[in-house]
């Protein structure tokens, strides 16, 4: 139930039960409250979706946004193997959910006729206003289609904002899935346009800052993401020179350390690299086009960059009642192979974070790796 004066009430809650039927009616008893507008859930891919389903259905009479993960983040900072969730309760706040899918046969004539009935749909005004909306997408983090989905969807939407993750599946790398339509599906995403007179802050931050050292990509195949030349020699070969390294020494390590990045406008994104193939060409966790100049990447401490990314957002926010984020899983993995998942968690779990390790994370047009994409809901 809603404080006096306040204008949203956001209850997270979480569980790490691995019986669906237990899971989620402890995650009910923590955040159920009156007049839900909705309920936003990310779920280990652990649990037998199905009766997940029905459970959530069963429980929530109200809008269900989700997905699958390689990891949740809650109160109890990250998590894995359970259901973290909030819900959302608030007279200024309408959520507007659609299903995309399948997931190829989405582009610009689509994106257009989704925005078209959503504008029939909006309660607070009858146009788009990017001062008073946010996107929020989920989509299956094994299609590869994450570009052409955002990039489509941005444009007709006017310029508000877009944030949203690929969902997990417990690094099995098999199966993603999004809950649409009281489903758990694949080859599917979920636009929500959030409608709302709360102040909002749509922010992304990553833990890298180019350098000098400039490529060009010279032979690629983007709809597989792999990048067979740089600098018109086999790329893996030429990643490891420029790196002062041999073949043999690329690794997940490396990967994490030296990502490359692309600037588009004034913005540098991060463009991960995932494996090197025995052809020496290497497979990204982004869409590489031919010709695309990318600059290699060094690392600053991450702790230190989300404190300054949280003090920024607090003087746009000071008191956010929620922060809703896609969190890389390659952050994640460094997160822990540095053992500083507990100072990370309590930054997070400080400011009302709820969230899930991802297998991709879009900003606005854009699609990238590495990065944290989130919104910060005040109120």
């Amino acid at each position: 139930m809603m404080n006096p004066g306040d204008r949203l009430s956001a209850r997270r809650g979480e569980t790490g039960n691995p019986n669906e039927k237990e899971a989620v009616g402890e995650l009910y008893d923590k955040i159920y409250q009156p007049e839900m507008e909705a309920v936003i859930f990310f779920c280990s891919s652990r649990y037998d979706l199905t009766k997940l389903s029905i459970e959530l259905k069963d429980k929530f009479p109200c809008t269900l946004i989700g997905c699958t993960t390689a990891g949740e983040i809650s109160s109890l900072g990250y998590q894995e193997g359970g259901i973290a969730g909030v819900s959302l309760s608030s007279p200024e706040l309408k959520v507007h959910t659609h299903t995309i899918a399948p997931l190829n046969r989405f582009g610009l004539s689509e994106a257009r006729k989704l925005a078209d009935r959503i504008l029939k749909e909006l309660s607070f005004s009858d146009r788009i206003q990017k001062e008073r909306m946010f996107g929020f997408l989920l989509i299956d983090g094994l299609s590869l289609l994450e570009e052409q989905v955002a990039a489509a969807l941005y444009n007709p939407f006017e310029g508000v904002s877009i944030i949203g993750g690929s969902a997990g599946d417990d690094l099995q790398f098999r199966e993603t899935k999004v809950y649409a339509d009281g489903n758990f599906v694949s080859d599917a995403a979920t636009f929500t346009l959030f409608e709302t007179t709360l102040p909002f802050y749509v922010f992304k931050t990553q833990h890298f800052k180019p350098t000098n050292q400039k490529l060009v990509i010279t032979e690629a195949k983007p709809s597989h993401r792999i990048v067979s030349e740089i600098n018109a020699e086999p790329s893996a070969q030429e990643f490891a020179r420029i790196l002062g390294l041999q073949i043999t020494d690329l690794g997940p390590r490396v990967f994490s350390k030296y990502p490359l990045m692309l600037k588009i406008g004034d913005e540098w994104y991060v463009r991960s690299i995932q494996k090197v193939n025995d052809d020496k060409s290497l497979t990204f966790y982004c869409a590489i086009d031919v010709g695309l100049v990318l600059t290699v990447a060094e690392g600053v401490d991450l702790i230190s960059n989300l404190k300054d990314k949280l003090k920024e957002l607090f003087l746009e926010i000071p008191d956010p009642k929620l922060i809703i984020g896609c969190d890389c899983i390659l952050r994640k993995l460094e997160i822990f192979e540095n053992g500083i998942q507990q100072e990370a968690g309590q930054l997070l779990t400080h400011a009302n974070f709820i969230g899930f390790s991802t297998y991709g994370e879009q900003f606005d047009s854009v699609h990238v790796n590495q990065t944290l994409t989130g919104i910060a809901i005040g109120g």
